[in-house]
């Protein structure tokens, strides 16, 4: 357990070992490719005084997806396990702009720095570096449709100042809770729920260092530990409530929060017969910070998205960015002009048109569907692109279509969402096999290409379905389209 105090303590010598025995100066960036372990706080608070802007990754990543941040991102350092090392390391030789490689570990590896053994030796007094509001703060990888992922950066105010409605309001935290989110550090979740919005309010938060969900875990943590609330995304509480709840009693928890994908009514409702607490719905993007959510004391209409979160002016609009009355299907959308909120990203790194794409008329258009009814809640209605929203994780097409095309047995491949009863939405393949593949065993070929795509990307991404298929809707020009094949998919159901 640590206070406020120690992390200062530790979080200066933090910043005296990047910039002293590192050498990072302010602007440089770096990876933070750690799990959910205490270093992960000292070494990107360390990285705020020193004006070094963090970048956040999943320790899920394979060498591929490395070898690109890096690439992209330009990053100088990267801090890292004794797990991933030797990955980062089989990339390292094709990497011209990292110089130093930190790793967190018991252990010594050849070309890495002791990150335990700087901490040890370094001071215990550091002047931050002076850094402006609207300054580059942290970087964090957001899945696309029709290309890699996009950087997303954000200032030192948009977090560090644009997460207290969300802790306030939405969290509803005070000094006397206790918040646990259930998120990678590598994911906009986990700023969320387990650093800036409690923080801001001065309330503790709890963390667990297991690697892959498992609901026994999380339920005797919340039956032993004084945890008054707790952050999942509606698939953590679809695979809690599969369990018999009534054996565990939650003494402390009070505040049940879920986000990351919409959240089903039949969810709340299993949730609720089972525990007696609410679920509150929140909303929000790697670009936004919170854009809606049912606060307490707000009405809980099962389905909706909540009301807009301070300071953002929501609103549905349609092509031509006119504002949509009540019930009328649009684009979800905040309003930039003629003064941009200050909690909103500050711009696609290296992207000026996907920057310009992403705003029309006097809005940022979010990129999802919805309607607002009379009484100012949102409803989702789904993404107006490609992504794939699946327990949480956001999955770009282009990805796992690249990786699969990767495999000799594949001549072309569309992926999409399917529906999934547990995961809300899942990745699906539709692929058309290469002669030579075409009289393969079927269910042996769908579990080849399923290692496949977990060993050429992030494993979550995987298509858990694949359907072979003699040909693929495309348009006069050539393009594949997905939407008819999703619009195929869901309306199986």
């Amino acid at each position: 357990m640590w206070s406020f105090e120690e992390l200062g303590f530790l979080s200066r010598k933090a910043a005296n070992v990047l910039s002293d025995a590192c050498g990072l100066k302010k602007g440089d960036r770096v990876i933070v490719m750690l799990p959910r372990i205490p270093e992960w706080w000292s070494i990107t608070v360390g990285c705020m005084r020193t004006g070094i802007i963090y970048i956040p990754a999943t320790t899920q990543l394979t060498a591929n997806d490395i070898f690109y941040r890096l690439q992209a991102s330009k990053a100088k350092c990267i801090i890292t396990n004794d797990i991933l090392a030797p990955v980062v390391d089989s990339v390292v030789s094709k990497c011209q702009f990292l110089k130093i490689r930190l790793m967190v570990s018991e252990g010594s590896r050849d070309g890495w720095l002791d990150f335990k053994e700087l901490l040890k030796a370094a001071h215990s007094n550091h002047n931050p570096v002076k850094t402006k509001s609207q300054e580059a703060m942290t970087i964090y990888f957001t899945s696309g449709t029709t290309g890699y992922p996009k950087m997303v950066e954000h200032s030192h105010s948009s977090f560090g100042i644009g997460m207290t409605s969300t802790g306030r309001f939405w969290l509803d935290l005070n000094p006397s809770d206790i918040l646990w989110g259930l998120s990678d550090p590598g994911w906009v979740k986990f700023a969320f729920s387990c650093f800036f919005s409690p923080w801001i309010q001065g309330a503790c938060i709890f963390t667990h260092s297991m690697l892959q969900f498992e609901a026994t875990t999380v339920l005797n943590c919340l039956s032993r530990f004084p945890i008054t609330s707790f952050c999942g995304t509606p698939t953590v509480y679809r695979m809690l409530a599969q369990h018999d709840l009534t054996s565990y009693k939650f003494k402390s928890l009070k505040h049940c929060l879920s986000g990351g994908e919409p959240l089903n009514p039949e969810v709340m409702e299993k949730w609720k017969s089972k525990t007696g607490m609410d679920i509150y719905e929140g909303y929000a993007q790697t670009e936004t910070v919170l854009i809606c959510s049912v606060c307490k004391g707000m009405k809980i209409k099962p389905g909706a998205m909540g009301k807009a979160s301070p300071p953002y002016d929501v609103q549905v609009i349609d092509e031509n960015a006119n504002i949509l009355p009540p019930g009328k299907e649009g684009d979800i959308a905040i309003r930039i002009k003629p003064t941009r909120p200050f909690c909103l990203f500050s711009h696609y790194v290296d992207d000026p048109e996907k920057t310009a794409a992403s705003e029309r008329g006097d809005f940022y258009i979010t990129g999802d569907r919805g309607i607002v009814d009379e009484d100012g809640y949102f409803w989702f209605i789904g993404r107006a692109d490609d992504v794939i929203l699946s327990s949480g994780y956001r999955i770009g097409p282009f990805e796992v279509e690249n990786a699969l095309m990767e495999h000799p047995a594949i001549a072309e491949a569309a992926v999409v969402s399917s529906p999934d009863p547990i995961r809300g939405e899942v990745v699906k393949a539709f692929v058309i096999l290469s002669p030579d593949f075409a009289s393969h065993d079927p269910e042996k070929l769908t579990k080849e290409l399923q290692e496949h795509v977990k060993k050429m990307t992030a494993p979550y991404k995987y298509p858990r379905k694949v359907e072979f298929v003699q040909q693929l809707p495309k348009t006069i020009s050539g393009k594949i389209q997905r939407k008819e094949l999703r619009k195929k998919e869901w309306e199986r159901i």
